[in-house]
């Protein structure tokens, strides 16, 4: 159980490693709080059920595994002639340590800095598009949120956001920079997010579908 005194109602979240979240909102109470998951049992059951039918996400990354990159899955291949010192993806050639038996912290290491190259960019392109001014933008290595906005103006946006698609990472920028305007998630803010991006219900349908991005 969580308290957010800027959530106007109780929210319940089923995390991908199956364990459940609720959102206490001001005023609330945890017994109020364990009511509304008691009411939701059911969803909760069905929501388990399909996370633990879904193929689990391998704890390594090696030759031949299978990644997201900017919303298409791309193969991991040996490096140029067989280098043991790299790797490809797609195009890209990848440095990584020899003999490594998880290529996974080279490589996201690698997702991280095209992130960091590649997303603020978008984000102000964005920002410029709808006439907002962000502070300072971050990218980080956020457990359970694919962006933040604080009222300094400060936008945080998750690295992995270079593993979605196109239309996803722009609904989570516009998302965060509707903050600017609404500083919460009320139906004002919604409208403020329906109008620079009236597909962000499809977004959210895909982040929703792909859970193991998180973690």
């Amino acid at each position: 159980m969580v308290r957010n005194p800027r959530a106007r109602r109780y929210l319940l979240r089923l995390r991908p490693d199956g364990t459940a979240r609720v959102t206490i909102p001001r005023g609330g109470s945890a017994a109020m709080a364990q009511q509304f998951v008691e009411r939701h049992a059911t969803w909760l059951e069905r929501e388990l059920k399909r996370i633990q039918a879904q193929p689990r996400r391998p704890a390594a990354w090696t030759i031949g595994t299978e990644i997201l990159l900017r919303g298409e899955l791309v193969r991991i291949e040996p490096g140029p002639n067989g280098e043991p010192e790299t790797a490809r993806i797609g195009s890209e050639t990848i440095l990584v340590p020899i003999a490594a038996t998880d290529l996974r912290p080279a490589i996201e290491g690698w997702l991280r800095q095209l992130a960091a190259r590649e997303l603020p960019g978008r984000l102000l392109e964005l920002a410029a598009r709808h006439g907002l001014t962000v502070r300072r933008i971050t990218v980080r290595n956020q457990k359970s949120r694919w962006g933040s906005c604080s009222r300094r103006g400060t936008i945080s946006l998750n690295w992995r956001l270079i593993q979605t698609p196109a239309f996803v990472c722009d609904y989570i920028c516009l998302h965060e920079l509707m903050h600017l305007r609404q500083m919460n998630h009320s139906s004002a803010f919604w409208g403020e997010v329906e109008q620079v991006c009236p597909d962000y219900r499809m977004a959210e349908r895909w982040l929703k579908e792909n859970p193991g991005l998180l973690r």
